[in-house]
């Protein structure tokens, strides 16, 4: 017996006429006597007495036709659900983000939970090395990271570029020039594999100065709370100071050196993606202008 049977059976008890029950199932009564005639025999009990042309049902009838109703509609329950997952509008969605931050990433949630509502949202923050080992082992799905990130089994969505800039306690100027950096104590944002540690190492190493590096942390309120303190100096991507930074501190543009963090978005190679996954891909594209078509 399957869930069609159960169907008519179902139209069977409710019109309690093989042909009424015909006509509501789209087809014609002989066959549909037969079906009867089949669950019958396959069940081994009576499941209507004939009364002339109209049907009741015998007790065994009654009890086969309650566990029908519950059988089609759990039936029902489950396609739907399964429906609903493979649109996205249902499912688990990890996604991990970086330390130094995304500001836009609330926005994003928001706006995703807005269209999607049932689906569960698993957040997780750690550094961009760690995040990429994350979605390599599929803890996560998919990783907001700060590059360059070395790693060839993961695809890459270039998001957008971001300024580094300098900060202090005392006011000072507008821009500064990372020869006068050089001249500073810094807090250094540091975290095994970080990209933004590499990248101020890398613009000081290029233009030929030395860092007077005094301290690395990965933790940017403490960073944050070290410079304001009088510690030291830091430079830290400019969304960071925006939401970390104390309101005794000051920042300045660095003018003569390249010193940019990209920010990406993060998934493994060769891996189906879900369909909650692909939806907010899709609306970090559609905030940031993207095109649909650009490279992941």
């Amino acid at each position: 017996m399957d869930i069609r049977q159960l169907r008519y059976f179902i139209a069977i008890a409710e019109e309690k006429n093989i042909t009424a029950a015909a006509h509501r199932l789209h087809m014609s009564q002989p066959p549909l006597s037969l079906q009867l005639k089949q669950m019958e025999e396959e069940l081994g009990v009576l499941l209507v007495e004939r009364h002339g042309k109209k049907l009741e049902l015998t007790d065994k009838g009654v009890l086969l036709y309650r566990h029908a109703l519950n059988i089609v509609h759990a039936f029902e329950e489950v396609k739907n659900e399964l429906q609903e997952t493979d649109e996205g509008r249902k499912g688990n969605l990890s996604v991990g983000i970086n330390t130094l931050s995304v500001p836009e990433f609330p926005e994003w949630l928001e706006a995703f939970h807005s269209s999607f509502p049932l689906v569960y949202l698993r957040i997780v923050q750690n550094d961009s090395a760690y995040l990429a080992e994350l979605v390599k082992n599929r803890t996560i799905e998919l990783g907001l990271v700060r590059l360059p990130l070395a790693n060839q089994d993961l695809n890459y969505l270039h998001l957008y570029n971001e300024s580094f800039v300098f900060v202090c306690r005392q006011n000072g100027k507008d821009e500064i020039s990372i020869g006068e950096i050089s001249n500073y104590p810094l807090i250094l944002p540091s975290t095994e594999g970080l990209g933004s540690y590499n990248i101020i190492h890398d613009a000081f190493t290029k233009a030929q100065l030395p860092l007077q590096v005094i301290c690395e942390c990965s933790d940017m309120n403490v960073v944050m709370k070290m410079v304001s303190s009088g510690i030291g100096s830091t430079i830290v991507p400019e969304s960071v100071f925006q939401s970390y930074g104390h309101p005794n501190l000051f920042t300045s543009d660095i003018t003569d050196a390249e010193v940019k963090s990209s920010v990406g978005l993060i998934w493994l190679k060769q891996h189906h993606l879900s369909r909650p996954a692909r939806n907010f891909i899709g609306l970090v594209k559609q905030r940031l202008g993207l095109s649909e078509n650009d490279d992941e």
